[in-house]
C-alpha cells in the first residue's frame, strides 16, 4: 500500500512547496530576487542533468529524481515570468471596448516569449528522454504545460475567481485581459478530459503486473493531473486558496485590480459582474 501512498505525498509536496517558492523569491526586494533567478538558472540547468541521468534508469528512486528535476525547470520558467524577465512584447493594458478576438492577439503579445520558450524546453526534455525506460521528468513536464496552458484560456474566457496574490505588482496589467464569467464553455471540457486522462494514468498503475517503477511514475502523473484538475476547480469555486501559500506571500493585501489605473478592464468584462478580478496563477 505504501508503494501507492508515497508518490502521491511525495507529488503533494513537492506542488506545494514548489510554487510556494517560486512565489516567495518573486516577493523578495528586487536586489535579491534577481540573483535568486541567477541561482535558479544554475538549479534548473542540474535539473536537466539530472532528466538526462534518470532516463535510461527505470527505478523507483530515478522516478522521484526525474519527478522533481521536471518540477525544478518548471519552476524557472514561472519565477522567469513572474519577474518580468521572459514575458513578451506587449507589457501594457488592454485598451478598453477590445473585441475578444483583438484582446486574445493582444494577450498572445504579453506573454508569447515565455510560451515559446516553455515549448522549446519541453522539446528539450523530449530529445534527452527520447526512447529511454524513465519518462516520468517527460510526463511531468507535459502535464505542467497542458493543464497550465488550459488554465490561461480559461481565464481569458471567463472565470470567477483567480488568486490575485499570485500577481506581482509590475504584472497586473495582465488583468485587463482577463473576462469574468460564472462559466464558460471551455471550461467543462477542460476538467473532463483532465479527469478521464488522470484516471487511466492512476489505473494504470493498479494493473496486474505493474511494478514498483510503473506505479511509482503512474502515481506521480497522475496526482500531478489530480492537482492541475483541482487547480481547475478553484477557478470557479470560492475558495481560499492562496491560503495555501499564505507563508510564502511575503506582501500586504493588493487592492481590487480595479482600483490600479494600469489594470484597465474592457468594457465588455465590465459587464459581467459574477465574480472579482483576479491574477493567474502559476
Amino acid at each position: 500500500m505504501m508503494a501507492y501512498v508515497v508518490p502521491v505525498l511525495v507529488a503533494l509536496f513537492v506542488w506545494w512547496f514548489s510554487t510556494g517558492l517560486v512565489l516567495l523569491l518573486d516577493g523578495l526586494p528586487q536586489q535579491v530576487r534577481y540573483r535568486s533567478l541567477m541561482g535558479a538558472t544554475v538549479f534548473a540547468g542540474a535539473a536537466l542533468i539530472v532528466l538526462a541521468v534518470t532516463a535510461s534508469q527505470p527505478t523507483v528512486g530515478a522516478a522521484y529524481l526525474a519527478f522533481v528535476a521536471a518540477i525544478a525547470v518548471w519552476g524557472w520558467h514561472e519565477l522567469a515570468f513572474l519577474l518580468g524577465v521572459v514575458t513578451g512584447p506587449r507589457r501594457v493594458s488592454c485598451p478598453p471596448d477590445t473585441g475578444v478576438g483583438r484582446r486574445f492577439v493582444l494577450a498572445t503579445q504579453t506573454l508569447v516569449y515565455h510560451e515559446i520558450a516553455i515549448a522549446l524546453t519541453l522539446g528539450a526534455i523530449a530529445i534527452i528522454t527520447w526512447d529511454a525506460p524513465n519518462q516520468v521528468g517527460l510526463w511531468t513536464f507535459l502535464v505542467l504545460f497542458a493543464m497550465r496552458l488550459s488554465a490561461k484560456l480559461n481565464i481569458f474566457l471567463g472565470v470567477p475567481n483567480v488568486t490575485e496574490e499570485f500577481l506581482p505588482d509590475h504584472m497586473r496589467f495582465l488583468t485587463s485581459y482577463f473576462a469574468r464569467r460564472s462559466m464558460n464553455g471551455l471550461f467543462p471540457i477542460s476538467v473532463t478530459l483532465a479527469t478521464l486522462v488522470g484516471a487511466y494514468v492512476f489505473h494504470a498503475a493498479f494493473v496486474a503486473g505493474a511494478g514498483p517503477f510503473q506505479v511509482a511514475a503512474y502515481m506521480l502523473t497522475g496526482t500531478l493531473l489530480l492537482l492541475g484538475t483541482l487547480e481547475h476547480w478553484l477557478l470557479v469555486l470560492p475558495l481560499p486558496d492562496a491560503a495555501l501559500w499564505r507563508w510564502a506571500l511575503n506582501k500586504p493585501a493588493k487592492k481590487p485590480a480595479a482600483a490600479y489605473p494600469q489594470a484597465v478592464v474592457p468594457a465588455a468584462v465590465h459587464k459581467d459582474k459574477t465574480g472579482p478580478l483576479a491574477a493567474v496563477r502559476k
